[in-house]
């Protein structure tokens, strides 16, 4: 099935080309997840800069500051997603060139399934929005990334 069949035929021609960053945290060694979103971003679009597994903390922020991304993408596979984001969220908004960089966050963000309860923590942090696993994920990552302001490279 081609992800345009998964997420409804993607017309590219009238949108802005933005340059997004996608990342796993330090602790999370899964790829297929990466290779997803980029594929994702592409279709819609965008020029996707895809740092790989296992990315630590400093290394993320460094290629934040260094490319300076319309948006920075964090995805979970291992279930550690609460507290690799909410070090990471703190380690990106502790730099003031960072603060207006929309981060999203999503995939298995913790261990025991999805968690309501988990949304609102990673927000109040600083993530602008949070993708917890399930069937509707895809298309909200779509929404939002569609409802970004155009023009307002960071």
């Amino acid at each position: 099935m081609e992800l345009d069949t998964a997420i409804g035929a993607v017309d590219t021609r009238s949108r802005e080309r933005r340059t997004v960053v996608v990342s796993s945290m330090a602790s999370d060694s899964h790829t297929w997840n990466l290779v997803f979103l980029q594929l994702l971003l592409e279709e819609l679009g965008h020029d996707v800069i895809n740092l790989g597994a296992c990315v630590p903390d400093d290394l993320l922020v460094a290629r934040c500051l260094a490319d300076r991304p319309d948006l920075l993408v964090l995805s979970s596979v291992n279930g550690h997603g609460l507290q690799d984001g909410l070090r990471v969220i703190g380690a990106l908004r502790g730099r003031p060139e960072l603060a207006g960089l929309p981060v999203v966050i999503g995939g298995k963000l913790g261990i025991g399934g999805a968690d309501p309860r988990r949304a609102p923590v990673l927000l109040a942090a600083g993530f602008d929005a949070v993708f917890e696993e399930g069937a509707s994920s895809a298309a909200l990552f779509r929404t939002f990334v569609d409802s970004l302001p155009s023009g307002a490279r960071l």
